[in-house]
């Protein structure tokens, strides 16, 4: 037995889905009522950024963890004299640096992520990114000034 096709589920108006203005299959115009932070590709940018500095993070600490660990003979070896003749070649010294600035960076990305979507209040978001964007300048900061301005002549 079949079912007139007047009387199908597709064909009844009663039973369609209800359409949402949001979600009628073209994204929303931007507009000068948008909020501003949604008028910019930031989200996307930030998507993209943590993919690829996620990628890159992967090769800069497997290297350093493979050199400093299997090539340089472990952790025993790690000393004042080890970091004094490491940071002698920029080649390190960019390469440590890099891995702070990227994981750094990649790590506050992700926590304003969780603080955009846990943080209620306009307030607390606010200063919860206050807090963690000064933590990140601060440690970007001292990172940076502690392996350029390293020198291995000191003299007690």
């Amino acid at each position: 037995m079949s079912i007139p096709a007047s009387t199908s589920a597709a064909a009844s108006p009663a039973i369609e889905a209800p359409r949402s203005p949001h979600t009628a299959g073209s994204p929303r115009l931007r507009s000068r009522r948008t909020p501003r932070a949604t008028r910019t590709n930031f989200e996307l940018y930030s998507w993209l950024f943590m993919r690829f500095s996620g990628l890159l993070l992967t090769f800069l600490v497997l290297g350093h963890l493979f050199i400093m660990l299997v090539l340089d003979g472990g952790v025993e070896k790690i000393d004042f004299a080890f970091v004094a003749g490491r940071w002698a070649s920029p080649f390190w010294q960019v390469w440590d640096l890099l891995t702070l600035w990227l994981a750094t960076l990649h790590g506050v990305n992700g926590l304003r992520t969780v603080v955009n979507d846990y943080a209620e209040r306009d307030g607390t978001r606010l200063a919860l990114k206050a807090l963690l964007y000064t933590a990140a300048l601060l440690m970007i900061f001292l990172g940076s000034l502690v392996i350029f301005t390293f020198t291995p002549n000191i003299k007690a």
